[in-house]
């Protein structure tokens, strides 16, 4: 079964991917190791996995503004999600999106899509994210 939802693309681009849906607020600073891409964060029950070429679901952001220094490295580092899909708008990853666009280095999508919505995708679904906004999830590629 395919499904499609519709987010607001505030740094538009095209992605796909496997969804890792965190279901609390995550810092990038101390939360993410911009080496690796491994969520270092003990309070989140991903701790331990990587996002890297992930979609990663985050219903809000916590904290710092150095996230985006911590997101451009993670760009740098090619360890970054493939998109990143927030509850509500967040200028400071967009900030490190930016900044590595500027630099013409490959950087992922930020959309908002309320929390309500992001509820709909399970992890490890796989989906596709349109320039426009798009997100389509495809349940017959789930892997168990």
């Amino acid at each position: 079964m395919e499904l499609m939802l519709v987010a607001a693309p505030i740094l538009p681009g095209a992605a796909c991917g496997e969804v890792l849906r965190l279901e609390t607020q995550i810092s990038f600073w101390g939360g993410i190791d911009p080496r690796t891409g491994c969520l270092t964060d003990p309070t989140e029950r991903h701790a331990g996995e990587d996002v890297s070429g992930r979609i990663m679901m985050i219903p809000e952001t916590r904290g710092s503004s150095s996230s985006s220094a911590v997101l451009l490295q993670l760009i740098f580092s090619k360890c970054a999600p493939a998109a990143i899909v927030l509850g509500s708008v967040d200028a400071i990853l967009g900030l490190g999106i930016l900044v590595a666009r500027e630099m013409k280095w490959p950087a992922p999508p930020l959309l908002v899509l309320p929390r309500d919505k992001q509820a709909i995708f399970q992890d490890r679904d796989q989906v596709e994210i349109t320039h426009d906004g798009r997100i389509f999830i495809d349940r017959n590629s789930w892997r168990a």
